[in-house]
């Protein structure tokens, strides 16, 4: 059909689904790194807020330093505003939407790492 897309992401980890080069709507799914035991960093983007809305399975947001743990509930809206550092949990059957800015990237993000509390590059 004309004017519209259909698209489904499948496969482990993030990816971005659809980009209009103003916003970007993303497919996060369990892969090893989102696994409580191998969290390696928590993130921050600086200019824009983050909606992820969990679609199945399970998920925890880590929200801050002291990473504030949010169980997430399936279709509820979770808008992490810029500047908020955070990451993200999920089971091996979970399936996240994740909205944010299309030029959200490395360069205008930091990573602490967790196991120094240094910032590292990505």
């Amino acid at each position: 059909m004309t004017g519209l897309d259909i698209l489904e992401y499948t496969g482990e980890g993030y990816s971005r689904v659809v980009d209009t080069g103003k916003w970007t709507v993303a497919s996060l799914n369990w892969a090893p790194r989102f696994e409580e035991a191998n969290l390696e960093y928590i993130e921050r983007h600086n200019l824009t807020d983050e909606v992820f809305v969990l679609l199945q399975g399970k998920a925890t947001l880590l929200i801050g330093k002291e990473l504030q743990r949010v169980e997430m509930e399936p279709l509820k809206y979770y808008n992490v505003r810029a500047g908020v550092w955070h990451n993200i949990i999920v089971s091996k059957d979970a399936r996240v939407l994740i909205a944010e800015n299309s030029d959200t990237s490395t360069s205008n993000s930091e990573y602490i790492s967790l196991a120094t509390g240094e910032f590292i590059q990505r």
